[in-house]
């Protein structure tokens, strides 16, 4: 079993759901986290949490082949393939996060081609776009009842056509982003959340 210690990558998820519950973002049991280990096994949140008071014993450890450790009341989140694909797909990842946000599932509206085109705003250097006036466009997924449809379609795309950025959208649902670490992944949702409320403000101004 994995020890709980001051190192325990577990806290890091914890504080970052906090957060985000009080941004409104993982309201209720909505959303979920995962963090990458040095054997290729992840911690993801259980399924059903209250995501605003979450502990490390919410989590349940899944294996590059599948096999899930968790506790007899215990189950990983329903987007547990969600998460084995973007680790599958990009070896430096190691950490996903997925959220709910008002903002996330209003512009998932606007992509029309299974593409947001996001707005030329200094802040996507918060993504690694360091261009000027740069062309990005977001890749969007239709929200399927079964979520291992999803997770087919985000590897069968990314597959032959990696994103620009570390990100996508899911139709109506939200955002997920994947990093090299636990804070750059909390980074990438904040930037990508700033954006999201600036599309929608835009918009209100037009």
């Amino acid at each position: 079993m994995y020890s709980t210690t001051l190192a325990d990558p577990r806290i890091d998820l914890v504080n970052a759901a906090s957060l985000f519950y009080q941004h409104g973002w993982m309201v209720g049991t909505a959303g979920n986290l995962s963090t990458r280990l040095p054997d290729g096994s992840f911690w993801i949140t259980a399924s059903g949490c209250l995501k605003g008071e979450l502990t490390v014993d919410n989590f349940v450890r899944v294996y590059p082949d599948g096999r899930v450790e968790s506790s007899a009341n215990s189950k990983p989140s329903s987007e547990t393939s969600i998460h084995q694909c973007i680790y599958n797909l990009f070896p430096e990842a190691q950490a996903c996060y997925h959220i709910h946000s008002v903002e996330a599932n209003l512009v998932s509206s606007l992509a029309e081609t299974g593409k947001l085109p996001l707005p030329s705003l200094e802040m996507l250097k918060g993504l690694g776009i360091w261009e000027e006036n740069p062309c990005c466009l977001m890749s969007v997924f239709h929200n399927y009842l079964q979520v291992d449809r999803i997770a087919d379609e985000i590897k069968e795309r990314f597959s032959t056509n990696p994103p620009k950025i570390p990100a996508l959208l899911i139709r109506n649902h939200g955002v997920t982003v994947w990093a090299e670490s636990t804070v750059q992944a909390r980074v990438y949702i904040e930037v990508l959340e700033y954006i999201f409320r600036y599309m929608v403000a835009a918009r209100k101004m037009g």
